[in-house]
């Protein structure tokens, strides 16, 4: 999240087991109780396997998802890969997956036909940078997001997140990536019900608690910080390398599938040797590590550690946009467009600005956001669609807006090669809209039709979340 940019205006539970290392009772234990060295063991079993498994690992099928089969004919299929969109083609959908996709494939019997021939149908859309356990408002803390943290419990912006992730979805996005500022891993609880199939919502690429030296993005007093710990749970303070060690294994162990941090939050920020063992140590559960940018200092040094994204665009200068292409490093600006209800003319110009400057020197881009507030009239994803109108303004092609908004999101989400894409094997994600939003991205604002791990969220335009509704069970133990 980037202050500056905030003013003021179906089936049972599977029966529980003994675990493989519980001894049986009068082994060697007292009482039942297991050995002390299986324990150990297994314990240390646990910590290898959140290392190897802290990456998002490949998708399931939802509880709710299993048996159910369509065959969905798009009028027009776009692939934004390519820039490209084939006539008359039917997806074949069974069990939450893409089956088969083709113009001639044949529908078995029994199978519920879906007729899209009218629409053009499409991956889903991402957000790469949102905060869906965030909401601030400007009643009753003025549009402060300090104040929100303290009003509203992590409890309460956990439900807040889910009717964020599914008003997102309802607009078209199938996946966001989380960013912190989500209080007491809300983010995490919101991915694990999605997961789970207890609920609807996007896929959840999530970070955590954002790391940051000693309080975070806030400038709280000596009493607050030191006596009251007012910094946690929005921040985790980390200013040596062993804090950052604990601190990457603190978000990882609590279900983190990226590492955020603050490169310059403070005017000191962290050194390129800090962040490099950020890179590492997230490098060893699979994890990619994004960076909070404010100074193009601090870009300089992010870029000389390797990260892997910078977020928001403000520092981002024509030098350092030459950096970034030259290392492949992802740019996620968090663009904000001037609308009536936010940002201003001469920031606007500036963004769009920096746009032109990225997009002419090549440098891989992300559609973000940031938008964690409540306008009154408008959903989160509505809110959300408006940063097209920063893409717009700076010339950018729609068939390049929109790999953007897709391709490049499920990349920068390390994703692309599990999900994104529709192909035969791939998790079943797309929408539908009436027009072609290769010649108007505008397109993009009139989502009617949205699938989400193979089950119909939205039909019609009217959103049908009962399908994805399940108590359980939960897939695996391993729950985070």
């Amino acid at each position: 999240m980037l202050v500056m940019s905030k003013p003021a205006l179906a089936g049972a539970s599977a029966p529980k087991q003994k675990p493989h290392w519980a001894a049986a009772p009068g082994q060697g234990n007292i009482r039942g109780m297991t050995p002390l060295k299986p324990v150990i063991a297994a314990v240390l079993s646990i910590a290898v396997g959140a290392a190897t498994l802290g990456a998002m690992s490949a998708p399931q099928s939802l509880p709710s998802s299993a048996g159910a089969a369509y065959a969905v004919r798009a009028g027009r299929l776009i692939d934004p890969e390519t820039g490209t969109a084939a006539a008359s083609q039917i997806i074949l959908v069974r069990d939450g997956f893409i089956r088969d996709v083709g113009p001639d494939v044949a529908i078995p019997a029994g199978v519920e036909v879906i007729d899209l021939s009218g629409l053009s149908v499409l991956p889903g859309l991402v957000d790469a940078h949102n905060h869906l356990a965030l909401t601030y408002k400007m009643e009753p803390e003025n549009n402060v997001y300090y104040l929100t943290y303290v009003l509203d419990s992590t409890a309460l912006r956990a439900i807040q997140a889910a009717s964020n992730g599914m008003q997102m979805l309802s607009a078209g996005f199938t996946l966001v990536r989380d960013l912190g500022n989500n209080g007491n891993y809300a983010d995490t609880a919101l991915r694990v019900a999605i997961e789970q199939g207890w609920m609807p919502g996007p896929t959840i690429v999530n970070s955590g608690i954002i790391i940051g030296g000693m309080g975070g993005q806030f400038f709280p007093t000596p009493e607050m910080a030191k006596d009251h710990d007012i910094v946690y749970p929005e921040y985790l303070d980390a200013d040596t390398p062993d804090e950052i060690v604990k601190a990457v294994r603190q978000n990882m162990l609590f279900g983190a599938k990226v590492i955020k941090i603050c490169v310059d939050c403070k005017s000191w920020g962290y050194s390129v040797d800090d962040m490099k063992l950020f890179v590492s140590e997230a490098g060893r559960a699979g994890l990619k590590v994004a960076g909070h940018v404010q100074t193009q200092e601090g870009a300089r040094r992010a870029i000389d550690a390797g990260i892997w994204s910078i977020e928001h665009s403000g520092a981002l200068s024509d030098e350092i946009h030459q950096l970034m292409a030259a290392k492949g490093i992802w740019r996620v600006g968090t663009e904000t467009p001037f609308t009536p209800y936010r940002g201003s003319e001469r920031a606007f110009d500036r963004t769009v600005e920096g746009l032109k400057s990225a997009y002419a020197r090549g440098v891989k881009m992300a559609f973000s956001t940031d938008a964690d507030y409540y306008i009154p009239g408008m959903t989160r994803g509505a809110v959300v669609l408006n940063f097209l109108n920063s893409w717009k303004a700076a010339g950018i092609p729609a068939p390049e807006i929109l790999k953007i908004m897709t391709v490049n999101g499920f990349q920068v989400s390390d994703v692309w090669d599990r999900r994104g894409p529709i192909r035969a094997g791939f998790p079943a994600d797309f929408i539908g809209v009436a027009d072609n939003p290769l010649e108007d991205i505008d397109a993009l604002r009139a989502v009617s039709f949205v699938m989400k791990d193979g089950l119909v969220f939205k039909r019609d335009g009217v959103m049908t979340p009962e399908a994805f509704l399940h108590a359980g069970p939960v897939n695996g133990w391993r729950i985070r």
